[in-house]
């Protein structure tokens, strides 16, 4: 299954037989809370799943998002109906990247056939598709969770990739520089990574860029397909955007993908030994 599906290819599949297990993630970082908007109205039998308390363990030392234990992500997934055998699509209402957690979580715990809707919300009710207000009671599912499914670093493992491969910081540009911090106790960049802002993944339509042009995106990182690439942001949800923008764009073997920092910033500041670059400049 490719990263992306489009609109049109989500209603074909909920119309057949083999139905997919739709997740509504809609999140953000300084609210209003995503269920309000789930519960206004969704893409119908989607399912709510909170990025706080569902695709996240315990904020602490590890980052704000950390990976969530893996029994507990279990019981999550199956009470939203997710099976071995059925393909999963997900979606927010913002750039994709929350909907990219969701899919990355979901490979991470060995789940093949994931997707992320195209355009998300905004484009699905634009275009005049069904959407539902009731709360759908999925039959459970049996997905058996795989952690470490796919490459996770920590901050060390983040640090040497920075200086032998390619580490690529998904925040906007004025959170890498150091200018303005608006979460974290302290401001800048993991020294070495580069900033890949996950704005870019979008064209003015809302829309993914297509793989070509993000192939020339990060190819201008200094991206190659055998380069060992890692991803972060502040705490491990939009980097996942990353991740699933070089897999799309080729760059990326979906056996070899990108490695999320899942602790991210939050994990990185979290102990004042480690140094902090600021600027543009990698550092």
């Amino acid at each position: 299954m490719r990263p992306v599906i489009s609109t049109s290819e989500l209603a074909d599949r909920l119309a057949s037989e083999n139905r997919p297990t739709v997740l509504d993630v809609r999140w953000r970082l300084t609210g209003p809370p995503g269920r309000d908007s789930y519960d206004e109205g969704h893409v119908p039998d989607a399912v709510f799943l909170d990025v706080d308390t569902d695709l996240s363990g315990a904020p602490g030392p590890q980052g704000r998002h950390p990976l969530p234990d893996a029994d507990a992500l279990q019981r999550t997934l199956r009470a939203a109906g997710v099976s071995e055998a059925r393909p999963v699509v997900a979606y927010d209402d913002a750039d994709g990247s929350v909907a990219a957690r969701a899919w990355w979580l979901l490979r991470w715990a060995g789940h093949r056939q994931v997707a992320v809707l195209d355009g998300g919300f905004a484009a699905w009710r634009s275009e005049g598709r069904p959407v539902s207000r009731d709360t759908p009671r999925p039959v459970p599912g049996d997905l058996v969770v795989r952690p470490g499914s796919v490459p996770v670093l920590d901050a060390e493992g983040a640090a040497e990739r920075a200086r032998h491969g390619v580490l690529l910081d998904a925040r906007a540009p004025q959170r890498y520089t150091g200018e303005t911090e608006p979460v974290d106790p302290r401001p800048g960049h993991v020294p070495g990574a580069v900033n890949a802002p996950s704005a870019g993944h979008l064209g003015d339509d809302g829309r993914w860029r297509s793989p070509e042009e993000l192939a020339r995106y990060y190819s201008a990182l200094g991206v190659a397909p055998d380069t060992p690439v890692g991803a972060y942001c502040g705490s491990g949800v939009t980097a996942c955007s990353v991740v699933l923008a070089l897999e799309w764009a080729g760059l990326a073997d979906p056996e070899r993908p990108a490695a999320l920092y899942a602790g991210s910033w939050s994990n990185w500041v979290a102990d004042p030994a480690r140094p902090a670059a600021t600027g543009s400049d990698p550092g």
